[in-house]
């Protein structure tokens, strides 16, 4: 059973930046693609960011693309979200999410999830 663990989050103005950071329970996260997801109040789950297991490949929202930057560190079990120039509308909870094999933009073909750090962006 693979156990994710998020951090980072909390309340930022606009224009700031964050880190959120996603640690893994199990030797296997190297051999897993990540991904981050979000959800604000009343929206539904939305694709953010994704990496493959050795960190060649990624892929991102076009909202976020040139703001965000997904890494990884199979060393540590972790995957990273960096998030620059945030916005409000980017206010929301962040998940972690990974799967084995190659990385998906959809939530619906992950395995595992983390519980969630909440981001806040004020403007």
């Amino acid at each position: 059973q693979v156990q994710l663990v998020e951090s980072g989050g909390g309340l930022v103005q606009a224009g700031g930046s964050l880190r959120l950071s996603c640690a893994a329970s199990a030797s296997i996260f190297s051999n897993y693609a990540m991904a981050w997801f979000r959800q604000s109040p009343g929206k539904e789950r939305e694709f953010v960011a994704a990496i493959n297991w050795s960190g060649g490949t990624t892929d991102y929202t076009d909202s976020v693309k040139g703001r965000f930057s997904i890494s990884r560190d199979n060393a540590k079990n972790t995957v990273y979200l960096q998030m620059n120039s945030l916005k409000p509308d980017d206010t929301a909870v962040y998940y972690c999410a990974g799967r084995p094999g190659v990385l998906r933009t959809s939530g619906g073909l992950y395995n595992y999830w983390g519980q969630g750090t909440q981001v806040t962006v004020s403007s």
